[in-house]
């Protein structure tokens, strides 16, 4: 297998847009209402993108591309790649193999009708959920042809299925222990990088935690971790939507689902505007020229 390649300067980081709906939260499972926002919400990223001239890994939830084939055919138009995020957006630990591989393959086909015939390289797990217990989902994922991974969230912290302890680097994953490289192992995970300061792995790439710090620190430490390495930012577009409906959910859900939301374009526009981006296959060096 070729290695990964090293990052020149400066620095070309990674960035995943987990395209889904709202409701696709696991903090909101079970509330599902006829209220659609994606395409909208989308819309806005795709032209943040292009504004700043970058491409990004949209990993698409299934049951979006099935509802919104024009959106998923203008993000590929666009020279963005297209990566799963299952689906129906379960988190591993509610799946099995057999569950997973129909959902690979529905995912694969609907694409396919879609786009015509593509290699999807990247797969995102809904909600980091790829851990020691549910790493029989790697084998599958190579079964069905993919180069690499982004799902690991290498932090120890509430959920405690998230990957505390693996490398904090893009790394060839071992299929038995994923905390350990594997040199001949035909998939690359590249994890959601942590910032390391004062003996803390602190989640600053994207997501809640973007939306709930101040911008100032994360810039800091996204600077931070590009003096050694590149990071994944990822971004969810409803996170972005100040539409989405307010439900009468717990406060605790309430607060991580929608905390921060007016604010959390102009964030992330910041963000695009002061770091380099890029496709996660082109930094992987797994582009199809």
């Amino acid at each position: 297998m070729r290695p990964i390649p090293s990052i020149g300067e400066p620095p070309m980081n990674g960035l995943a847009i987990d395209t889904e709906e709202w409701f696709h939260s696991e903090w909101l499972r079970g509330q599902r209402l006829p209220i659609f926002q994606v395409v909208n919400s989308t819309k806005k990223i795709l032209d943040l993108l292009e504004r700043y001239q970058i491409k990004a890994s949209f990993f698409i939830v299934g049951e979006v591309a099935e509802r919104h084939p024009d959106l998923l055919l203008e993000i590929f138009e666009k020279g963005h790649e297209i990566g799963c995020h299952g689906f129906s957006h379960r988190p591993l630990w509610r799946l099995n193999e057999g569950i997973l591989r129909e959902e690979l393959s529905r995912f694969q086909t609907l694409v396919e009708r879609i786009l015509g015939e593509i290699r999807i390289k990247g797969f995102r797990a809904p909600c980091f959920s790829i851990n020691h217990q549910t790493r029989w989902a790697l084998k599958v994922l190579i079964e069905y042809g993919y180069q690499y991974d982004a799902s690991l969230f290498p932090i120890k912290i509430s959920p405690p299925y998230w990957g505390n302890g693996t490398p904090i680097r893009p790394y060839r994953i071992s299929l038995e222990n994923i905390k350990k490289e594997d040199l001949s192992s035909p998939l690359i995970e590249f994890p959601t990088v942590p910032l390391v300061a004062w003996k803390l792995k602190i989640p600053i790439a994207g997501g809640f935690n973007l939306r709930v710090l101040p911008l100032s620190f994360i810039y800091w430490g996204l600077k931070r971790i590009n003096q050694t390495q590149p990071f994944l930012f990822h971004f969810h577009p409803w996170e972005g939507s100040p539409e989405i409906p307010r439900l009468k959910v717990p406060l605790f859900s309430r607060f991580v689902t929608t905390y921060g939301i007016p604010k959390a374009l102009k964030k992330f526009e910041y963000i695009l505007s002061q770091f380099k981006f890029t496709r996660l296959d082109r930094i992987l060096g797994l582009e199809e020229i």
